[in-house]
């Protein structure tokens, strides 16, 4: 059972996926859970199929205080970096949070300090934390959810099955193709790094 404890009756847990991937956005989860909330499925998304996390889906947006969800697409990656962008997505999924939380705890073991409210880093905190395992799971279900919707314009590459990280598959498919308006261009794609656009 993941751990229970609160520090403030509006802690918020946030979390992000997709910081490794070649293409598609860095989404960020913040979510307020209630002090009685009890789940015995719930875990780090990754611990997780696609079906328990589909299935916790509307069971945290129903539960939930608040929650929000935002993405970070490629532009602004390669603009800022994708460690200032997982920080910017998960402070925009916050700015989103009514109330706004009292206390922040964060997956891993760097964050940005968010204006005027304390936080933690908490590494492994995806498989410690309800609230960061909450976050973890909407973070990663909106996000697949985006890699399958743009799956249908480029199908080439496979993003409903591999959601952009940097598979066989996938890299096979840049070599052929080469790189779309959704590939991360600050990414090493290959390693000959190709700059083909489609």
């Amino acid at each position: 059972m993941l751990n229970l404890c609160y520090r403030s009756f509006s802690e918020a847990g946030t979390d992000e996926a997709g910081r490794g991937c070649l293409a598609g956005p860095v989404t960020a989860a913040a979510i307020i859970l209630p002090q009685n909330f009890r789940n015995s499925v719930l875990n780090d998304s990754k611990q997780l199929s696609e079906i328990k996390r589909t299935l916790l889906k509307p069971i945290l947006e129903k539960e939930a205080i608040s929650f929000s969800v935002c993405h970070v697409f490629e532009d602004e990656i390669d603009e800022i970096n994708i460690l200032n962008a997982s920080f910017l997505a998960m402070h925009r999924a916050i700015d989103k949070l009514e109330p706004l939380p009292s206390f922040i705890i964060v997956d891993g073991n760097r964050f940005k300090p968010y204006p005027n409210i304390e936080h933690e880093c908490i590494i492994k905190g995806d498989g410690k934390y309800m609230s960061i395992a909450a976050a973890s799971v909407l973070a990663k279900t909106y996000r697949d959810e985006y890699m399958a919707k743009i799956h249908e314009e480029f199908p080439m590459y496979n993003w409903k099955k591999n959601k952009g990280y940097p598979t066989k598959e996938h890299r096979e498919a840049i070599k052929q193709y080469g790189l779309t308006k959704y590939h991360r261009k600050s990414f090493r794609q290959l390693p000959e790094q190709l700059t083909l656009d489609i």
